[in-house]
């Protein structure tokens, strides 16, 4: 009867743990100033951003350091735009275009 038991254990173990590792998928042209402020993966959605509007410009450089300035400038701006949209914020701030 143990020996059933651990099976059923393993089994339910190997279960939770396939269904705790399913992907989330984001449409960041919804995402709002607000939204990203308080946004627990904000830092991997400004990385993203600065990815997309480089890939537009065609420059394949990161500047590590630059990125990190970039960010905070993001916040701050989104700060005091709480309803406008991130990748609108990122545009008029870094003079880019979608």
């Amino acid at each position: 009867m143990t020996g059933q038991f651990a099976r059923a254990l393993i089994l339910l173990l190997v279960c939770t743990a396939q269904t705790a590792h399913a992907q989330v998928t984001v449409d960041v042209s919804k995402i709002t100033c607000e939204q990203f402020i308080v946004l627990p993966k904000a830092d991997s959605v400004a990385v993203w951003l600065s990815g997309y509007y480089n890939g537009k410009r065609g420059n394949t450089v990161i500047d590590t350091q630059g990125l990190a300035s970039e960010n905070q400038k993001l916040r701050d701006f989104c700060i005091t735009n709480p309803q406008m949209p991130v990748m609108d914020a990122a545009e008029k701030l870094f003079g880019v275009s979608r």
